[in-house]
């Protein structure tokens, strides 16, 4: 990820603007009848808010305007498996309080390893984070593939990957909740290799998380790669929205497919630097949320 600064996203933010207005202007045409978006702007606590705690992070989402949080394991705000039954409450109350939604739990699951005893922990481990998230009214569970073992072939690992999630699922069903696993690694950040692990697990309670990796696009478009996860599509994480001006990722375009395909849920900020106070990164989020606004426009 590029370095993050405020100038560089007050330039962005004005060209975009700039645009906005005037592209109008000059077509003579009437102001866009079409609805806003249905899906919502979001955040990963993942790196931006990795310092707050869970009222700092209630507090400035607030002011923003962000209603959805993906709370990552590891970080400040302490929403781990290891809470008490009192401590979930506290928790679940705090989010309705704030009028917000505690969307998700980002947790490191993953499957990929070729020794059974390490995927069966991971297992486990995911069904503790699918508990806490029924217990403070969480939406779904994140984990992820980290990659393929070079000393196995692709196709297994894949396999394994895919039929080690269906425990996984099954508990997340039975939970009332959902798993999504987020296309990373490397090798498993392929979308075709994301699409041959859903094709192996094949539970109902189990989609992914879109990553808007590089690997994603395909001669400047991410239309082929959304129309091969579109299917399992139930999270979506968005990164640096400023790269869209210098063609880096095609954010405006998967925002248009994301319309066209009714998807109602958070587009998840999720940036590679933390913030040195909750003052700048309120700040921050005002700027990512007014690039946000542009590009999801019809």
């Amino acid at each position: 990820m590029p370095a993050m600064t405020r100038r560089g996203f007050v330039q962005t933010a004005g060209a975009l603007a700039a645009a906005a207005v005037a592209a109008p202007a000059r077509a003579h045409s009437p102001p866009s009848a079409k609805a806003p978006p249905r899906f919502r702007l979001g955040i990963v606590t993942y790196m931006v808010a990795a310092d707050w705690d869970l009222p700092t992070i209630l507090k400035v989402c607030q002011r923003v305007g962000i209603a959805d949080v993906e709370l990552r394991t590891t970080h400040k705000h302490g929403v781990e498996p290891s809470l008490s039954k009192e401590q979930r409450q506290s928790v679940r109350k705090q989010f309705g309080d704030a009028g917000m939604t505690p969307w998700g739990l980002g947790t490191t699951c993953e499957f990929q390893s070729p020794d059974r005893a390490v995927v069966k922990r991971n297992i486990e481990t995911c069904k503790q984070f699918i508990d806490l998230a029924r217990d403070i009214g969480a939406r779904g569970v994140k984990v992820r593939p980290n990659g393929l073992p070079k000393e196995v072939p692709a196709e297994k690992t894949l396999e394994q990957i895919g039929k080690a999630l269906i425990p996984c699922g099954q508990a997340a069903a039975d939970a009332g909740v959902e798993v999504w696993v987020e296309v990373h690694g490397g090798g498993t950040s392929k979308p075709a290799n994301m699409k041959a692990i859903m094709d192996h697990c094949g539970h109902k309670a189990v989609g992914v998380t879109w990553n808007s990796n590089a690997e994603d696009v395909v001669d400047g478009s991410v239309a082929p790669s959304f129309a091969l996860l579109k299917p399992w599509l139930l999270s979506c994480h968005i990164n640096h929205l400023y790269n869209d001006a210098a063609g880096t990722y095609p954010y405006r375009e998967l925002f248009r497919l994301l319309r066209e395909s009714g998807y109602d849920r958070p587009t998840l900020c999720e940036v590679h630097k933390g913030m040195p106070t909750p003052e700048s990164g309120e700040e921050f989020l005002r700027y990512y949320k007014a690039l946000w606004a542009e590009l999801a426009r019809a």
